[in-house]
């Protein structure tokens, strides 16, 4: 078969399309055919060697996201069967062979079955940003119906996630983007506000849709930034979740103090076995009652896994980077 592998670290030259043998499934594990997989942030950080979570040993094939149909189980498997059609969440997996490739052999239980009205490129979406989303949400800011919860960054693929989750437990949702047109695909997902990013100029306009509360919870992506402002506005007991930062910041602990609100980490990587597992059968539920869907970004072929990694790195990409298997 055909598969992206790395035999060395380094930048997206590094990621070469060859031929391997087919991976075999063994006792809980499955084997998929795969249709689409999924392309991610932390994957070209995985790709440099420098990432602090995970530093695989090579050759080595990327991907932890995908959707095809099932072409061998394992001894043990029960919830799925050959034939069906299903997404693949494979982050936390003891055993994944990487689905950068046109088959990928994974344990059973980052395997779930994918509704039919629910495209491959579609289901190859999930994955990490349905995760990330659904973490920071429920495991990490707990949030409840009736709270506040403004997502920045709501035009993207975790944060429009994110959107629909929240205002599927009854959440009142405040999503934030960069420009009008971003703005309309906040909506689309269902916020009930949507406004620019959080700024000086607009914290009043924060303000006057909570009517002077400031929301219980913000899901930050980009803490460098905002981290400051988003303590100017949290509600009192408020909880910020950060997902994403880039680098560092200046903050007045006086201002945690007044409200006493908390300031939650979260990587996607701690997250305990039986949490995860909670958020993949979460995630089925939400697909197959149809309240999230994914936001499909730019599709590439397999094939061009390196320019897929390009223009992750400076920005390009929006909503969820997918590869086309041929």
């Amino acid at each position: 078969m055909k598969a992206i592998v790395m035999k060395e670290f380094g930048g997206p030259e590094v990621l070469k399309y060859v031929d391997v043998p087919d991976p075999v499934p063994e006792a809980n594990e499955v084997l998929i055919k795969l249709a689409f997989c999924g392309v991610n942030p932390n994957e070209t950080y995985v790709r440099t060697g420098t990432y602090n979570f995970y530093k695989p040993e090579l050759p080595y094939t990327p991907g932890y996201d995908g959707a095809g149909v099932i072409e061998k189980v394992g001894a043990g498997v029960t919830h799925v069967k050959v034939g069906d059609r299903v997404f693949v969440a494979a982050l936390l997996a003891k055993r994944n062979t990487g689905t950068y490739a046109q088959k990928v052999v994974c344990d059973a239980d980052s395997v779930h079955k994918l509704p039919d009205f629910i495209s491959f490129e579609e289901g190859a979406s999930f994955g990490i940003p349905a995760m990330a989303a659904y973490r920071a949400l429920f495991h990490r800011a707990h949030i409840k119906a009736g709270e506040i919860v403004m997502i920045h960054g709501a035009e993207g693929g975790v944060g429009s996630l994110a959107v629909q989750m929240a205002k599927a437990v009854g959440a009142i949702v405040i999503g934030t983007g960069t420009t009008p047109e971003g703005l309309d695909i906040v909506r689309s997902f269902g916020a009930d506000y949507a406004i620019y990013h959080l700024k000086a100029d607009n914290q009043d306009e924060l303000m006057e849709l909570t009517k002077g509360k400031g929301p219980d919870v913000i899901i930050e992506f980009l803490a460098n930034v905002n981290l400051q402002t988003d303590l100017k506005v949290i509600a009192k007991y408020g909880r910020i979740v950060v997902v994403g930062n880039r680098g560092t910041i200046e903050i007045n602990p006086r201002l945690a103090m007044a409200n006493e609100s908390t300031i939650l980490g979260m990587a996607l990587w701690n997250a305990p076995a039986n949490e995860y597992r909670e958020s993949l059968f979460a995630l089925r539920a939400f697909m197959q009652s149809g309240a999230v869907r994914a936001k499909v970004g730019k599709q590439l072929l397999l094939k061009d896994a390196a320019q897929a990694h390009n223009e992750i790195i400076n920005g390009l990409a929006k909503g969820k980077m997918i590869l086309k298997i041929e």
